[in-house]
């Protein structure tokens, strides 16, 4: 049983830090998840759980015998989420009521591994080299947040290894003597094969970046460059495109 919960937990995301938890015999904790509750463990018998039927965010947690020796409490939520407790007996705990905040992290890798297998809904950025071809086929957006997907597809005999995958505002046009302004962004987070397309494969790349729009005297563009190799890649994406994110749903 032990080793089904630690795998379980290892496919989710990564789990907020390890948080200290009072609880006694003769009074009830509450515990308020920002997300329904999907699973629960706990490390001995002497920690009493229920979950509220009227609300799958609550976990109502109680000691079931006095001075118990320190154990823990994992409660794993439905964006993929898991929070770990430190638990303690104290005969009047400090706090009664615990509102647990989002991992916006852990949102934010769970809407991008959502979109890896969505269908294409951006067409006309496209670059080719040699038999393999880059394409954006998908803009999201969700809060502060703009997930772009990309599609690498190698019809080459040769493995395609990703050296750079970047992405980088740019001026449009260069004056000719007006030296060249690029700002990076940054990813919050990258999902998907970023490293290798296998010959005669594909692989999709989901990347996070904060919300921007961008003037219509720039563009961004995302560079893609192969390792020891010269099938290199300038993907142009205009303020028009952006703007027409598809908005994604809240997680439940």
């Amino acid at each position: 049983m032990k080793t089904i919960i630690i795998l379980f937990l290892a496919i989710c995301n990564v789990a907020l830090a390890q948080q200290p938890l009072s609880i006694t015999t003769d009074k009830t904790t509450s515990l308020i998840f920002p997300f329904p509750i999907k699973h629960v463990d706990r490390g001995t018998k002497d920690v009493l759980v229920q979950p509220v039927k009227e609300n799958e965010k609550i976990l109502l947690v109680k000691a079931a015998v006095k001075q118990f020796s320190e154990t823990n409490l994992s409660v794993v939520t439905s964006d993929g989420n898991v929070y770990l407790f430190i638990v303690t007996y104290k005969e009047q705990p400090g706090m009664l009521v615990y509102e647990l905040p989002v991992n916006t992290k852990a949102s934010i890798s769970t809407y991008a591994n959502g979109i890896l297998d969505n269908k294409e809904k951006v067409k006309g950025i496209r670059d080719k080299s040699w038999a393999v071809e880059a394409s954006i086929i998908g803009i999201y957006i969700k809060d502060n947040v703009i997930y772009y997907q990309l599609l690498l597809c190698n019809h080459s005999p040769i493995d395609y290894d990703i050296d750079v995958l970047r992405f980088y505002i740019r001026d449009k046009k260069k004056g000719k003597r007006t030296a060249v302004q690029e700002n990076d962004c940054i990813p919050l987070y990258v999902s998907g094969n970023s490293k290798q397309v296998k010959a005669y494969s594909f692989s999709v790349v989901v990347t996070a970046l904060e919300k921007f729009t961008i003037p219509d005297a720039k563009l961004l563009r995302v560079q893609i460059m192969e390792k020891n190799g010269g099938r290199h890649f300038q993907l142009k994406i205009t303020n028009s495109k952006i703007v027409k994110a598809v908005v994604l749903p809240d997680l439940h």
